[in-house]
Protein backbone atom coordinates (compact mmCIF):
# COMPACT_ATOMS: atom_id res chain seq x y z
CA UNK A 1 0.00 0.00 0.00
CA UNK A 2 1.18 3.56 -0.84
CA UNK A 3 1.41 5.70 1.98
CA UNK A 4 3.22 8.49 -0.24
CA UNK A 5 1.44 12.44 0.94
CA UNK A 6 0.84 13.69 -2.53
CA UNK A 7 0.24 17.50 -2.83
CA UNK A 8 -2.97 17.33 -5.41
CA UNK A 9 -4.69 20.73 -5.21
CA UNK A 10 -8.29 21.08 -5.63
CA UNK A 11 -7.60 23.47 -8.59
CA UNK A 12 -5.71 20.65 -10.42
CA UNK A 13 -8.58 18.63 -10.01
CA UNK A 14 -10.98 21.57 -11.68
CA UNK A 15 -8.63 21.70 -14.10
CA UNK A 16 -8.59 17.85 -15.04
CA UNK A 17 -12.29 18.16 -14.83
CA UNK A 18 -12.79 20.97 -17.54
CA UNK A 19 -9.71 19.51 -19.93
CA UNK A 20 -11.61 15.75 -19.87
CA UNK A 21 -15.42 17.23 -20.02
CA UNK A 22 -13.88 19.38 -23.57
CA UNK A 23 -11.15 16.57 -24.33
CA UNK A 24 -9.78 20.15 -25.45
CA UNK A 25 -7.17 22.10 -24.24
CA UNK A 26 -7.96 25.69 -25.59
CA UNK A 27 -11.94 25.15 -24.74
CA UNK A 28 -10.83 23.92 -21.27
CA UNK A 29 -8.56 27.29 -20.75
CA UNK A 30 -11.12 29.46 -22.18
CA UNK A 31 -13.63 28.13 -19.59
CA UNK A 32 -11.42 28.16 -16.68
CA UNK A 33 -10.39 31.70 -17.71
CA UNK A 34 -6.74 31.16 -17.98
CA UNK A 35 -4.21 30.87 -20.78
CA UNK A 36 -3.66 27.46 -22.60
CA UNK A 37 0.16 26.84 -21.43
CA UNK A 38 -0.32 27.43 -17.71
CA UNK A 39 -3.26 24.98 -17.79
CA UNK A 40 -0.73 21.98 -19.68
CA UNK A 41 1.70 23.03 -17.17
CA UNK A 42 -0.81 22.26 -14.15
CA UNK A 43 -2.21 19.12 -15.95
CA UNK A 44 1.45 17.69 -16.19
CA UNK A 45 1.90 18.45 -12.37
CA UNK A 46 -1.09 16.48 -11.31
CA UNK A 47 0.02 13.62 -13.19
CA UNK A 48 3.21 13.93 -11.79
CA UNK A 49 1.85 13.98 -8.20
CA UNK A 50 -0.51 10.96 -9.54
CA UNK A 51 2.08 8.96 -10.35
CA UNK A 52 0.29 8.32 -13.56
CA UNK A 53 -0.66 9.65 -17.59
CA UNK A 54 -4.28 10.96 -17.37
CA UNK A 55 -4.30 11.89 -20.49
CA UNK A 56 -3.42 11.02 -24.26
CA UNK A 57 -2.48 14.45 -26.33
CA UNK A 58 -1.43 14.87 -29.74
CA UNK A 59 -1.57 18.42 -32.37
CA UNK A 60 -5.16 17.35 -33.26
CA UNK A 61 -7.51 15.34 -30.01
CA UNK A 62 -7.00 14.52 -26.55
CA UNK A 63 -8.66 12.05 -25.23
CA UNK A 64 -8.13 10.19 -21.56
CA UNK A 65 -6.40 7.05 -20.77
CA UNK A 66 -7.69 4.10 -18.63
CA UNK A 67 -5.80 5.69 -15.64
CA UNK A 68 -8.14 9.40 -16.57
CA UNK A 69 -11.04 7.89 -16.89
CA UNK A 70 -11.38 6.38 -13.06
CA UNK A 71 -9.38 9.46 -11.61
CA UNK A 72 -11.66 11.48 -13.53
CA UNK A 73 -14.80 9.36 -11.70
CA UNK A 74 -13.31 10.15 -8.64
CA UNK A 75 -12.10 13.99 -9.01
CA UNK A 76 -16.12 14.22 -9.77
CA UNK A 77 -16.59 12.45 -6.14
CA UNK A 78 -14.30 14.59 -3.81
CA UNK A 79 -15.77 17.98 -5.40
CA UNK A 80 -18.99 16.46 -4.84
CA UNK A 81 -18.18 15.98 -1.26
CA UNK A 82 -16.14 19.33 -0.77
CA UNK A 83 -19.19 21.80 -1.97
CA UNK A 84 -21.35 19.28 0.23
CA UNK A 85 -19.16 19.63 3.20
CA UNK A 86 -19.29 23.57 2.16
CA UNK A 87 -22.83 23.55 1.71
CA UNK A 88 -23.24 22.02 5.20
CA UNK A 89 -20.99 24.57 7.07
CA UNK A 90 -22.36 27.69 5.65
CA UNK A 91 -26.12 26.06 6.35
CA UNK A 92 -24.43 25.68 9.90
CA UNK A 93 -23.28 29.18 10.31
CA UNK A 94 -26.73 30.49 9.10
CA UNK A 95 -28.81 28.23 11.74
CA UNK A 96 -30.67 26.63 8.52
CA UNK A 97 -28.66 23.04 10.01
CA UNK A 98 -27.49 21.37 13.30
CA UNK A 99 -29.02 20.38 16.50
CA UNK A 100 -29.86 21.96 19.80
CA UNK A 101 -29.57 19.76 22.59
CA UNK A 102 -31.60 20.79 26.29
CA UNK A 103 -32.87 19.90 29.51
CA UNK A 104 -36.58 20.46 30.64
CA UNK A 105 -38.60 20.11 33.64
CA UNK A 106 -41.59 17.58 33.84
CA UNK A 107 -43.61 20.51 33.52
CA UNK A 108 -42.03 22.43 30.92
CA UNK A 109 -43.32 21.12 27.49
CA UNK A 110 -47.01 21.98 29.55
CA UNK A 111 -46.34 25.89 29.39
CA UNK A 112 -48.33 27.05 26.27
CA UNK A 113 -45.47 29.84 25.15
CA UNK A 114 -42.50 26.89 25.83
CA UNK A 115 -44.70 24.44 23.72
CA UNK A 116 -45.64 26.65 20.93
CA UNK A 117 -41.80 28.12 20.79
CA UNK A 118 -40.87 24.83 20.22
CA UNK A 119 -43.44 23.64 17.26
CA UNK A 120 -43.14 26.84 15.55
CA UNK A 121 -39.20 26.77 15.84
CA UNK A 122 -39.58 22.89 14.76
CA UNK A 123 -42.13 24.23 11.36
CA UNK A 124 -39.16 27.01 10.07
CA UNK A 125 -35.93 24.73 10.73
CA UNK A 126 -37.26 21.35 9.98
CA UNK A 127 -33.36 20.19 9.38
CA UNK A 128 -32.58 21.27 12.89
CA UNK A 129 -32.77 18.46 15.33
CA UNK A 130 -34.10 19.81 18.70
CA UNK A 131 -33.05 16.84 21.35
CA UNK A 132 -34.61 18.15 24.99
CA UNK A 133 -34.02 15.72 27.39
CA UNK A 134 -36.68 15.28 30.74
CA UNK A 135 -34.77 16.30 33.87
CA UNK A 136 -35.28 18.52 36.78
CA UNK A 137 -33.76 21.50 37.73
CA UNK A 138 -31.11 20.52 39.83
CA UNK A 139 -29.56 17.73 37.45
CA UNK A 140 -29.40 20.17 34.44
CA UNK A 141 -26.38 21.84 36.15
CA UNK A 142 -24.09 19.73 35.48
CA UNK A 143 -25.29 18.83 31.94
CA UNK A 144 -24.89 22.95 31.06
CA UNK A 145 -21.55 23.19 32.81
CA UNK A 146 -19.80 20.45 30.61
CA UNK A 147 -21.33 21.41 27.33
CA UNK A 148 -23.79 18.29 26.97
CA UNK A 149 -26.79 20.86 27.00
CA UNK A 150 -26.68 23.94 25.07
CA UNK A 151 -30.10 25.08 27.01
CA UNK A 152 -31.80 24.32 30.10
CA UNK A 153 -35.53 25.13 30.83
CA UNK A 154 -35.63 25.17 34.78
CA UNK A 155 -37.42 26.20 37.46
CA UNK A 156 -35.54 29.54 39.35
CA UNK A 157 -32.77 27.97 41.51
CA UNK A 158 -29.12 28.77 42.70
CA UNK A 159 -26.42 28.62 39.81
CA UNK A 160 -23.30 28.69 39.79
CA UNK A 161 -20.88 31.17 38.07
CA UNK A 162 -20.24 29.88 35.04
CA UNK A 163 -24.36 29.88 34.51
CA UNK A 164 -26.53 32.75 33.39
CA UNK A 165 -30.17 32.87 33.14
CA UNK A 166 -32.98 34.82 31.15
CA UNK A 167 -36.28 35.18 32.59
CA UNK A 168 -39.27 33.17 30.22
CA UNK A 169 -42.20 33.52 32.50
CA UNK A 170 -43.66 33.94 36.40
CA UNK A 171 -46.36 30.83 36.40
CA UNK A 172 -49.08 30.57 38.98
CA UNK A 173 -49.16 27.74 41.46
CA UNK A 174 -52.24 25.99 41.88
CA UNK A 175 -53.35 23.70 44.96
CA UNK A 176 -55.09 20.51 43.87
CA UNK A 177 -57.50 18.63 46.05
CA UNK A 178 -59.92 15.45 45.36
CA UNK A 179 -63.22 16.29 44.16
CA UNK A 180 -64.66 15.32 47.20
CA UNK A 181 -62.96 17.71 49.34
CA UNK A 182 -64.67 20.46 50.79
CA UNK A 183 -62.30 23.17 49.50
CA UNK A 184 -63.63 22.39 45.91
CA UNK A 185 -66.62 23.62 46.62
CA UNK A 186 -64.67 27.11 47.73
CA UNK A 187 -66.69 30.10 45.30
CA UNK A 188 -64.72 30.64 41.83
CA UNK A 189 -61.94 27.68 42.82
CA UNK A 190 -60.26 30.61 44.90
CA UNK A 191 -58.47 29.80 48.37
CA UNK A 192 -55.73 30.74 50.54
CA UNK A 193 -52.33 29.24 51.07
CA UNK A 194 -54.14 29.21 54.96
CA UNK A 195 -56.51 26.59 54.00
CA UNK A 196 -54.02 24.11 53.37
CA UNK A 197 -51.88 24.62 56.50
CA UNK A 198 -53.52 21.16 58.36
CA UNK A 199 -54.32 19.28 55.21
CA UNK A 200 -51.95 15.73 54.32
CA UNK A 201 -49.57 17.23 51.80
CA UNK A 202 -48.10 14.63 48.90
CA UNK A 203 -45.30 16.59 47.45
CA UNK A 204 -42.18 15.42 45.86
CA UNK A 205 -39.08 14.30 48.01
CA UNK A 206 -36.30 16.29 48.87
CA UNK A 207 -33.99 13.71 47.58
CA UNK A 208 -35.25 14.39 43.97
CA UNK A 209 -34.11 17.88 44.34
CA UNK A 210 -36.46 19.89 42.31
CA UNK A 211 -36.69 23.62 42.26
CA UNK A 212 -40.64 23.13 42.79
CA UNK A 213 -39.67 21.51 46.09
CA UNK A 214 -37.59 24.45 47.42
CA UNK A 215 -39.72 27.24 45.90
CA UNK A 216 -43.11 26.21 47.43
CA UNK A 217 -41.63 25.23 50.74
CA UNK A 218 -40.30 29.05 51.23
CA UNK A 219 -43.18 30.61 49.80
CA UNK A 220 -45.55 28.50 52.60
CA UNK A 221 -42.46 29.73 55.32
CA UNK A 222 -43.78 33.43 54.41
CA UNK A 223 -46.84 32.32 55.62
CA UNK A 224 -46.03 30.85 58.58
CA UNK A 225 -47.23 27.44 57.38
CA UNK A 226 -45.13 24.41 58.29
CA UNK A 227 -47.14 21.72 55.45
CA UNK A 228 -47.90 18.08 56.96
CA UNK A 229 -46.23 16.36 53.95
CA UNK A 230 -47.64 12.51 54.12
CA UNK A 231 -46.47 11.44 50.79
CA UNK A 232 -42.80 12.06 49.14
CA UNK A 233 -42.69 11.31 45.72
CA UNK A 234 -40.26 12.00 42.63
CA UNK A 235 -42.54 12.80 39.90
CA UNK A 236 -44.92 15.74 39.44
CA UNK A 237 -47.23 13.19 37.49
CA UNK A 238 -47.75 10.65 40.91
CA UNK A 239 -48.75 13.52 42.90
CA UNK A 240 -51.76 14.44 40.45
CA UNK A 241 -52.26 10.55 40.63
CA UNK A 242 -52.18 10.47 44.66
CA UNK A 243 -54.03 13.41 44.93
CA UNK A 244 -56.74 11.83 42.67
CA UNK A 245 -56.60 8.71 45.01
CA UNK A 246 -57.78 11.42 48.32
CA UNK A 247 -54.18 10.93 49.88
CA UNK A 248 -53.72 14.15 50.20
CA UNK A 249 -53.47 17.93 48.60
CA UNK A 250 -50.63 19.36 46.80
CA UNK A 251 -49.52 22.60 45.12
CA UNK A 252 -48.16 22.46 41.78
CA UNK A 253 -47.38 24.67 38.61
CA UNK A 254 -51.03 25.94 36.67
CA UNK A 255 -48.70 24.52 33.56
CA UNK A 256 -49.92 21.17 35.27
CA UNK A 257 -53.61 22.05 34.84
CA UNK A 258 -53.64 21.15 31.12
CA UNK A 259 -53.59 17.44 32.46
CA UNK A 260 -56.79 16.41 33.13
CA UNK A 261 -57.75 13.99 35.93
CA UNK A 262 -61.66 13.32 36.13
CA UNK A 263 -61.08 13.46 40.47
CA UNK A 264 -58.48 16.48 40.52
CA UNK A 265 -59.56 19.83 41.22
CA UNK A 266 -57.29 23.05 40.58
CA UNK A 267 -57.95 25.86 42.57
CA UNK A 268 -56.36 29.05 42.03
CA UNK A 269 -54.49 30.94 45.12
CA UNK A 270 -54.91 34.48 46.28
CA UNK A 271 -51.83 35.04 47.00
CA UNK A 272 -50.23 37.23 44.69
CA UNK A 273 -46.96 35.84 46.08
CA UNK A 274 -47.54 32.08 44.62
CA UNK A 275 -45.69 32.24 41.33
CA UNK A 276 -42.76 29.98 40.28
CA UNK A 277 -40.54 31.44 37.82
CA UNK A 278 -39.20 29.50 34.54
CA UNK A 279 -35.89 30.18 33.41
CA UNK A 280 -33.37 30.02 30.47
CA UNK A 281 -30.53 29.03 31.45
CA UNK A 282 -27.03 28.70 29.35
CA UNK A 283 -23.28 28.53 29.76
CA UNK A 284 -21.73 32.22 30.50
CA UNK A 285 -18.69 31.32 28.31
CA UNK A 286 -19.69 28.75 25.54
CA UNK A 287 -20.26 29.89 22.49
CA UNK A 288 -23.75 28.42 21.16
CA UNK A 289 -24.59 27.98 18.06
CA UNK A 290 -26.16 30.15 15.26
CA UNK A 291 -29.42 27.48 15.73
CA UNK A 292 -29.59 27.74 19.45
CA UNK A 293 -29.19 31.33 19.34
CA UNK A 294 -32.26 31.52 17.01
CA UNK A 295 -34.33 29.36 19.18
CA UNK A 296 -33.44 31.34 22.33
CA UNK A 297 -34.86 34.46 20.40
CA UNK A 298 -38.14 33.09 19.32
CA UNK A 299 -38.94 31.60 23.10
CA UNK A 300 -37.99 35.11 24.59
CA UNK A 301 -40.42 36.75 22.07
CA UNK A 302 -43.44 34.81 23.07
Amino acid sequence: MNTELRHIELRHLRYFIAVAETLHFGRAAEKLHISQPPLSQQIQILEQQVGAQLLERNNRNVRLTPAGKLFLQQAWLIIEQVNQAADRAARIHRGELGKITGGVTSSTPFIRSISASLLAFRQQHPDIHIQMVETNTKQQIEPLLNGKFDIGLMRNATLPDGLDHQLLLREPLMALVHQDHPLAKEPDSVISLRQLAREPFVFFDRKVGTGLYDDTLLLLKRFDIQPYITQEVGEAMTIIGLVSAGLGVSILPASFARIRVDSVRYLTLKEPEAKTEVWLVTHRQRTLSAAAKMLINLMLKE
